[in-house]
């Protein structure tokens, strides 16, 4: 039974990356959330995009497997109405529509492939709604979703003052800098890791043309990136979500970690517990991307959550229903 003020709804957030799923209850009134099922799955649907401009076959049906997965999960819930956010990778793509048809035709509803200003208006919300009252993080927040094509950058109190999306993120940054011969350096070179800064630093300065990032008092860090760093500086036997959300990683811990990552083996990396598979080839270069953010703005430490994109979907269709617009998706 679906709880009196709530909507039943199925978000999808596909990024360059990963593919997640969210069902859960939702109240978009009191912004209330309950959870009834998440789950991500490594798709690598950006393989190769920054160098070829398109989506890879074997990618692409890499993606719909997943949706074909997640659309099971959603008839078992009976979700009244689905919303597909499509970000960095399909933006991109010369060959987008055959990752739109095959959406449509698994899951019903067309993926919105949003603007950056859009991306980072759906994580604010989902980062921040439940911040509210918190009387030991101050307002303005800075809430950085590190992707795996872009990171958006948002800064705001109760709204978005100010945002802005950089095509700077963890797959992109790999396949640019650490890719030699078709592999992934292991280790990478002093110089591949130089370069990779400095794309990074470039990205810094055009994010802040219009995002005061140093205006922030609290460093809100969001997507696998920066979880899985949180999950190695706590040390974890395995990935928590519970431990994570809301965990605080100082700047100097970010730093040791990332430096480990950058001069480790593919081995070593697999060998973390809390190693998502999908992530060991990447995330040194989302580390970096975190540990510049900090430098850059004199963040002493970064508030992680596991509330996100995918959040601010899922209120974004709970208001959509609750303002009567005809529901979509899986019938």
């Amino acid at each position: 039974m679906v709880p009196e003020g709530f909507f039943r709804v199925a978000a999808v957030d596909c990024g360059t990356n990963s593919i997640r799923l969210l069902v859960a209850d939702v109240n978009p009134a009191t912004g209330e959330l309950l959870e009834l099922d998440r789950r991500m799955t490594i798709v690598r649907l950006g393989q190769d995009v920054d160098r070829t401009g398109r989506l890879a076959p074997e990618a692409l049906e890499r993606t719909f497997a997943a949706c074909r997965e997640y659309a099971g999960v959603i008839r078992e819930l009976g979700a009244a109405r689905v919303r597909f956010v499509a970000t960095s990778a399909s933006r991109d793509a010369e060959n987008r529509d055959d990752f739109v048809r095959g959406v449509l035709d698994i899951l019903g509803v067309e993926p919105e492939v949003i603007s950056g200003d859009q991306e980072a208006e759906f994580s604010f919300t989902g980062a921040t709604k439940e911040l509210k009252g918190r009387e030991d993080l101050t307002r303005p927040y800075l809430v950085v979703d590190i992707g795996g094509g872009s990171t958006e950058f948002v800064v705001g109190d109760d709204r978005v003052r100010a945002a802005r999306s950089v095509d700077v993120g963890c797959v992109r940054m790999t396949e640019r800098h650490l890719v030699r011969d078709g592999k992934v350096s292991d280790p990478p070179t002093e110089e591949q890791v130089a370069a990779m800064r400095a794309d990074i630093e470039a990205a810094l300065d055009l994010a802040e043309e219009t995002v005061p990032l140093r205006e922030a008092h609290t460093l809100v860090g969001l997507a696998g990136s920066v979880t899985t760093v949180s999950a190695i500086a706590q040390e974890l036997p395995e990935y928590d979500s519970e431990r994570i959300h809301h965990s605080r990683v100082s700047r100097d811990r970010v730093r040791e970690i990332t430096e480990w990552l950058l001069r480790s083996t593919h081995a070593e990396r697999a060998a973390i517990p809390s190693m998502h598979p999908g992530r060991v080839d990447v995330i040194g270069a989302g580390a970096l991307v975190l540990l510049a953010i900090m430098e850059r703005i004199g963040a002493e430490e970064v508030v992680v959550s596991e509330h996100d994109i995918l959040d601010g979907i899922a209120f974004s269709a709970a208001e959509a229903a609750a303002s009567g617009k005809e529901a979509a998706g899986l019938r």
